[in-house]
């Protein structure tokens, strides 16, 4: 139990530097044991609560049996968790945006954030992800940051397949705060190598559509996000949308003219109790597509996880946002 309770971090410390099997192996059972040690800790609890509520009426039990029934429960929750996070869906929004261009009208843009490529999931779920994205043949995909989960990859390696979205009018790309654990640069760079366009804080107009991408570290500082939106002179006229990797300071992104802000960065918590606390924090923003003021803001669960790989209450998703 004491070596269990050390080593995700032990493992966590090793991937940020290494990259081999035996330790992607270790590094993932070490992940799957802290996710169930929350699962655990509720089962702890139900024994704990039904022993006394058994007592107080004086009927009998055998204890065995109930921690067994419990811990029984919370294993199939696990088990549970498990699957649901390797069971990526799509969701489908519609959002009506003032002052859309016409030839948007119709047209659907594909949001994709928080895969975490890295000692978990690696190649083949950034593959799955991309074949995906060809069958639902969006006209534009957004990468709304944490693509890489931060450890030790080859970034290359797992941006390459990015290069096979045909989306007509891009696919753009901003930074999360796992790609700035470190220098980003080695993430940009892999990134831009395999063809996707990364919104440097700044904007661009596709097709009419102003389209603005903040990086993650402009937009934790109000002021600088404020800067940057400002610098880049919306046009309150015309539709805009602002990529931001985390649904942060938006009554700025309202102020300053955006139209619809999309992000992830929450995950929706992935399991219980962390999905209490992420609500607590995020407020209604925590995930879906909801109103602030004249914007239009949809939070994203994210298509991976961080950590353990379980999700209770959540799950992994691929956005279709249809323009009407």
């Amino acid at each position: 139990m004491a070596v269990l309770s050390i080593s995700f971090v032990s493992a966590s410390l090793l991937a940020w530097r290494y990259n081999n099997l035996v330790l992607r192996i270790v590094y993932r059972l070490a992940a799957v044991w802290l996710g169930l040690v929350s699962f655990f800790f509720f089962s702890a609890g139900a024994v704990g609560g039904i022993w006394i509520a058994v007592r107080l009426t004086r009927w009998t039990i055998n204890p065995i049996a109930l921690a067994e029934a419990c811990f029984g429960v919370g294993l199939l929750a696990g088990a549970w968790a498990l699957v649901n996070a390797a069971w990526l869906r799509v969701k489908r929004v519609r959002v009506s945006l003032p002052n859309l261009p016409e030839s948007w009208r119709g047209r659907v843009a594909a949001l994709v954030s928080d895969t975490h490529l890295g000692h978990v999931r690696g190649l083949g779920f950034v593959r799955r992800i991309v074949a995906r994205l060809q069958k639902l043949k969006p006209d534009i995909v957004f990468l709304a940051g944490d693509l890489y989960d931060g450890t030790a990859v080859n970034a290359v390696k797992l941006a390459k397949p990015l290069g096979e979205i045909a989306a007509p009018q891009g696919t753009y790309f901003v930074t999360g705060n796992h790609e700035e654990f470190t220098d980003p640069r080695k993430y940009v760079e892999a990134i831009t190598r395999a063809g996707v366009r990364v919104l440097k804080s700044e904007k661009i107009i596709v097709d009419g559509l102003q389209i603005v991408g903040i990086y993650y570290h402009d937009s934790t500082w109000e002021p600088r996000l404020r800067e940057i939106l400002q610098g880049a002179a919306i046009d309150r006229t015309r539709a805009s949308i602002l990529i931001s990797h985390e649904p942060r300071h938006l009554a700025v992104a309202e102020q300053e003219g955006i139209s619809l802000q999309v992000s992830g960065h929450t995950h929706g918590g992935q399991f219980i109790p962390w999905k209490w606390f992420a609500s607590r924090i995020f407020g209604p923003f925590v995930h879906g597509l909801q109103r602030f003021g004249k914007m239009m803001v949809y939070t994203s669960y994210g298509a991976g996880t961080w950590g353990p790989p379980l999700r209770v209450g959540t799950y992994p998703e691929i956005v279709l946002i249809e323009f009407e």
